[in-house]
């Protein structure tokens, strides 16, 4: 942990649903339930998993925009769990976030240089003009032009906007960046040149990712390590080429099988998963997975399995591997 910039312990958000007369609580779901990892500086760390796994719910816990239910989130030796609001917002000078939507998290009625101006006066950095000439470095930074300062969101494209919102990020000069889905509101072809953006920055600046994804290829293209979720747990965590060129756990083994290839006389063999994934309400017994797994055990329906080291390495929740 010493080595890391960022280790999340333990972290459980958890949401009651409630019902009849008197509104008590029937339910919980388990958005995330335990998941457990660290970053070090200067590197991507990829979390990938289908929708509502509870990727996005993590990233926003991390910022404390959604308050934890339970867990750590130690940064520089800090748990951010124990500070008050006032010094949380201190904390977020460091720890800044890359919205999934570009259309939805910029403020229409405000012009590009009030949105990317406003952290800066929020954590009180520079005078009126130091700030003035940060926004326009800002913007020639991320590959638009001083000029567009004084436009609003809706006279840019989604690549454009995007831009806007990596330049806002940067603008307190934070050390990690959680980019939540930064390029699934895109085009193809825009991918790309966002995704290179954000390479170069990181270089430039040395920043640290935390890249959260749906997309395998985006994530193998950025990350160094990259961690599977599925249903609220973290089932697999291991350097970016060990996992794609030799995936350990079976959920992570079927999406990397439905993964295109564009070699039409390359044959892949496909792993086809049976059923739907499980409410987060009710949770199966044991591993999670087991009920759709092709390699499930007798022991898989009854114990849940934790994230062990592997010889070479990596994080494995799988009891195929005790």
């Amino acid at each position: 942990m010493s080595e890391s910039l960022l280790h999340v312990e333990n972290l459980k958000k958890y949401y009651p649903i409630t019902g009849g007369k008197f509104g008590r609580v029937s339910e919980t779901v388990r958005a995330v339930d335990g998941v457990s990892f660290s970053v070090r500086e200067g590197e991507t760390l990829g979390i990938v998993g289908e929708s509502g796994c509870g990727k996005s719910t993590t990233g926003r816990m991390i910022m404390r925009l959604i308050e934890p239910t339970e867990g750590k989130i130690v940064f520089q030796n800090r748990d951010l769990m124990n500070l008050s609001k006032k010094e949380m917002r201190k904390a977020r000078k460091d720890i800044q976030m890359i919205f999934q939507d570009p259309f939805a998290s910029l403020n229409p009625r405000h012009t590009v240089e009030h949105i990317i101006e406003e952290p800066m006066i929020v954590h009180h950095i520079g005078d009126r003009k130091q700030r003035k000439a940060r926004v326009e470095e800002l913007l020639e930074l991320v590959g638009l032009s001083s000029y567009h300062a004084k436009r609003y969101p809706h006279q840019f494209s989604g690549g454009q906007r995007q831009r806007i919102g990596i330049a806002r990020a940067l603008a307190v000069r934070p050390k990690v960046i959680i980019a939540d889905e930064p390029v699934s509101a895109l085009d193809v072809s825009v991918q790309s040149q966002v995704l290179n953006l954000l390479k170069d920055l990181q270089e430039k600046f040395h920043l640290t990712y935390i890249f959260i994804a749906h997309d395998l290829s985006v994530v193998r293209h950025i990350s160094d390590r990259v961690g599977v979720m599925y249903l609220g747990k973290l089932v697999e965590l291991s350097e970016s080429e060990q996992l794609y060129d030799d995936p350990k756990h079976p959920y992570t083994k079927a999406l990397l099988s439905s993964v295109p290839v564009p070699n039409p006389n390359v044959q892949t063999e496909r792993m086809i998963l049976q059923g739907d994934v499980p409410s987060p309400a009710h949770p199966p017994a044991g591993c999670s997975f087991h009920d759709r797994c092709p390699f499930a055990m007798d022991i898989c329906s009854k114990e849940r399995p934790h994230l062990k080291k592997l010889e070479d390495g990596r994080l494995v929740s799988c009891h195929l591997y005790d």
